[in-house]
């Protein structure tokens, strides 16, 4: 999966990196990811007072002996929600020769997604001011994968970069995607006067639980990683594909058979720079096994698609079959189950990543899925990738990762041996710790040089501050937005009502836990609860007023992130021209399902108030006596985040006005500490373990150029973000 993204701390972290660039994050999706350059550090809003902003009090009633919640049957749930759509998704799925019809096919199941009102997208990432000192788009500018994390192309001003300036570099740059002219943002800049910088630092609040890259599936941890380590290829920064450690491939004639040359002569070096070994095509082999033997949340990308990898991982097969195999020391070969269009595009995410294996074996390494699981449970033999040892691990990539403290800094510097030295423009990137408390600080450090850009905030004063010095009407741009989708889950199996230490308890009854179960179980309340979510005004809380739609996403893949490529006509006898984007196909099925929800970015498609009325009414009817009204539905937010007070207060007021405070209570849960907020939903691991009825802080990216790579992730039932609408593992 590309990226699993956190709205964190009041988009926070999505917004901690200076960077502009795809997904995404995200991105993937996405978290989905606007360039390097649209960055913004500053905490996103200001917020009614702390005080004002915490639930009443409420006091639980005392209820019967006999009345007890009893969590259900996730594939009983998952099949009355999604069952019929996910026998719809199969039939997109299992279409490969013919990609106009497999997008359209998708399409359809997307419609049926979005009308099943089990979760309703909320953003993407950009779309708010910024000014920054970071030369348009250079790092990679790709939709998907791990590649725009990497930043060893930046190039970096000592001074802002003025709107003019930022618009001529825009123009060089699409004339060098056209084909004609280099693009050279160092030497534009250089000529006007600017000097460029060669160290990086930018802020991070979640530091990475692992320094082992195919023993995860969060973004915050590969986004430092994938600094340090290269892939087969890599996207440049004009969205065209290179070789990177494949230095070239063939691909058989029947689309089966994929086979990679790996670049002789580049080595891995530890955290201090000293050559431990050289990179070969065994060491993706072993990165594609030890990956399917972790099984973090990466392994299910390979379903379908590599021969024998499923029936490795989940049904004891033998590794003798997996089609992933290095025939020499420089030959890596591949076969695919079918032709799968977009093989290539999948090869820059993380899980086909190298690892060394001589050296994860001397860490107390093995390979075999039940051989793992045993080995890793003795932490004294097993120290491969370890967080806080950043000796653990070996790198081949543009830089070696120095320092790892996870509650101060990390550090990445440039690997001297590194097999492509031109390409790295920076000599280390810095990340300092920042939970985005003090806005108006990181404004103001960004002014003396410390950090490279600074989001501008209506909310944290930061735009009005920028305005004051005349920095706004100088530098500030609105940053572009970008394929990660964030969304909104509602949780249709609850399992889990406090954290184990006590903290974070949703103060709910028994009967008012079996009370919101039955709601969920019903489509119309879904509805209901879900047109009364009025996102521009959440959005506003961050963004401001004016900017209040230009992030807002309505459909969980990009809109625009496949088209056809020729005329397309469904099974009904309607006709798409070539060149119709996947969205407006959406668009076309939600309306023939006769659903209100408009799926095109930067408007409010999802909020319909009349429509939200009239779904509570058909609830009401339909649930009758079977659930005591109000239904209580508790949203957790973190205490010490006045951007977050703001939003959730924002949800509640508009949702409760709407729906009625009689009809939906919206509780509101404080989390007092990041890691009990965390807790509670974007590392919860398992559906059961959500702490929430509606969860509004996750995000996909997408992994690579096809919209399985988001509808994979809801759409089949072990689908990695089916945890946030409260199923599976």
């Amino acid at each position: 999966m590309k990226k699993f993204f956190a709205l964190m701390l009041a988009i926070v972290m999505l917004l901690s990196m200076a960077v502009a660039c795809t997904k995404k994050e995200e991105t993937k999706p996405a978290e989905t990811k606007p360039a390097i350059e649209t960055v913004d550090n500053s905490k996103a809003t200001e917020a009614p007072k702390k005080e004002e902003a915490k639930p009443a009090e409420t006091e639980k009633e005392p209820e019967p002996a006999e009345v007890k919640y009893e969590r259900h049957d996730d594939e009983e749930r998952y099949e009355a929600a999604l069952g019929e759509i996910k026998e719809f998704y199969a039939a997109a799925k299992a279409e490969q020769a013919d990609l106009n019809k497999r997008f359209n096919l998708m399409a359809q199941a997307e419609a049926r997604l979005l009308d099943a009102a089990v979760m309703v997208p909320t953003t993407t990432r950009g779309g708010a001011y910024q000014i920054t000192r970071i030369a348009y788009r250079t790092v990679p500018y790709v939709q998907w994968g791990n590649d725009d994390d990497r930043l060893k192309g930046l190039v970096i001003s000592d001074e802002f970069i003025t709107k003019e300036e930022r618009a001529e570099l825009k123009e060089a740059w699409n004339k060098a995607l056209l084909g004609e002219a280099d693009y050279d943002p160092a030497a534009i800049l250089e000529a006007k006067g600017h000097k460029i910088q060669t160290e990086y630092t930018t802020t991070f609040t979640t530091a990475p639980a692992t320094i082992d890259w195919l023993n995860t599936s969060m973004q915050s941890d590969t986004e430092i990683t994938v600094n340090c380590v290269d892939g087969l290829v890599e996207y440049n920064n004009l969205g065209q594909m290179k070789p990177a450690l494949a230095e070239s491939w063939e691909i058989s004639e029947d689309g089966l058979t994929y086979t990679f040359h790996i670049r002789p002569g580049v080595y891995w070096y530890t955290s201090e720079g000293q050559q431990y070994a050289e990179v070969t095509a065994y060491d993706f082999e072993a990165g594609m096994r030890h990956m399917l033997d972790a099984q973090e949340g990466l392994e299910w990308l390979i379903d379908g698609v590599i021969v024998g990898g499923t029936n490795y991982y989940a049904k004891g097969g033998s590794w003798d079959d997996v089609g992933y195999k290095a025939t020499d020391k420089y030959t890596l070969t591949v076969t695919l189950e079918q032709p799968t269009s977009y093989f290539l595009t999948m090869l820059t995410y993380s899980c086909f990543l190298p690892i060394c294996k001589d050296f994860y074996e001397s860490r107390g390494g093995v390979f075999g899925v039940d051989e793992y699981k045993a080995a890793v449970v003795d932490t004294n033999a097993y120290t491969f990738g370890k967080a806080e040892d950043v000796a653990s691990q070996v790198y081949c990539g543009p830089f070696l990762l120095r320092t790892l403290q996870k509650d101060s800094e990390i550090l990445v510097v440039k690997n001297e041996n590194y097999w492509n030295p031109d390409s790295v423009k920076i000599n280390s990137v810095k990340w300092v710790k920042d939970a985005g408390e003090n806005p108006l600080g990181y404004y103001e450090d960004a002014v003396k040089g410390v950090y490279a850009a600074a989001g501008l905030r209506e909310s944290t004063g930061t735009l009005a501050k920028a305005k004051e010095d005349g920095n706004f009407d100088k530098y500030a741009y609105v940053t572009d937005t970008e394929s990660t989708t964030y969304f909104g889950g509602l949780n249709l199996n609850r399992g889990t009502f406090a954290l184990e230490s006590g903290t974070v308890d949703s103060g709910k009854t028994e009967q008012q836990k079996i009370d919101t179960d039955t709601a969920m179980q019903n489509i119309n309340f879904r509805r209901a609860v879900l047109f009364a979510f009025d996102k521009g005004t959440y959005n506003a809380v961050s963004n401001g007023e004016d900017l209040k739609l230009t992030s807002l996403r309505n459909m969980y893949t990009h809109p625009e992130f496949v088209q056809l490529s020729e005329d397309y006509t469904d099974e009904e006898g309607h006709t798409f021209p070539a060149g119709t984007m996947y969205g407006v196909m959406v668009q076309y099925y939600l309306e023939k399902l006769g659903s209100p929800i408009v799926v095109a970015d930067q408007c409010d498609g999802w909020f319909h108030p009349e429509e939200a009325k009239a779904a509570l009414a058909k609830a009401k009817e339909e649930l009758g006596d079977t659930v005591n009204w109000p239904i209580v539905v508790t949203v957790v937010y973190y205490g010490a985040s006045d951007a977050q007070i703001a939003q959730a207060n924002a949800v509640k007021t508009q949702m409760e006005a709407t729906l009625g405070a009689e009809n939906v209570e919206l509780r509101l849960i404080e989390a007092t500490t990041t890691e009990d907020f965390y807790a509670s939903g974007y590392r919860a691991p398992t559906g059961e373990k959500g702490n929430y009825d509606l969860f509004y802080g996750s995000g996909w990216g997408p992994d690579y150029g096809d919209p399985s790579t988001y509808l994979d992730t809801l759409l089949t039932d072990s689908g990695y973000m089916l945890k946030v609408i409260g199923i599976g593992s």
